[in-house]
């Protein structure tokens, strides 16, 4: 009995875990140019497609966020320092260009059920339609990217 408790204990924190895989984290400099088209294409087209995405936005020119960046380069597999990198789920990538926007849905979906994927596809469809409207119907989205703060974590 204890034995298939643990079991349980262990799926239902792998479930956990991956709950929010789809989540973005862009590691990005303020002066890069590809750095502020990915930043634009997430924060004005893909958290309203995808009603739960969140978003962690990281300047890596900021002292403070340099090991954070360090850490998603090495668990990336990334020999070199290049922004932005953009890391959803399990998926890595490097650089940005608008053709890479539906490999980034594909990875955001990775881990969305039919339902939550049918939603995405209708709100892009809706946008589709009139992008301001949507976006001024859906305005609490904006609240989905946040800056990442190193430093007042490392002081708590």
């Amino acid at each position: 009995m204890k034995l298939s408790n643990l079991f349980f204990a262990i799926c239902s924190g792998l479930f956990v875990m991956n709950a929010n895989a789809a989540d973005i984290t862009i590691f990005y400099s303020p002066t890069c140019p590809h750095c502020h088209h990915a930043r634009d294409f997430i924060s004005n087209t893909l958290i309203y497609e995808y009603s739960d995405l969140k978003v962690s936005e990281v300047n890596v020119a900021n002292v403070d966020n340099r090991q954070a960046f360090v850490d998603a380069l090495f668990k990336c597999g990334y020999n070199k320092g290049g922004v932005p990198v953009l890391v959803i789920g399990e998926k890595c990538f490097q650089g940005y260009s608008d053709a890479s926007q539906n490999d980034l849905r594909a990875a955001i979906e990775v881990d969305l059920t039919a339902e939550q994927k049918s939603a995405a596809a209708s709100n892009k469809a809706e946008m589709a339609k009139d992008k301001n409207k949507f976006i001024a119907s859906h305005s609490d989205r904006k609240n989905a990217v946040s800056e990442k703060d190193t430093q007042k974590k490392n002081n708590k």
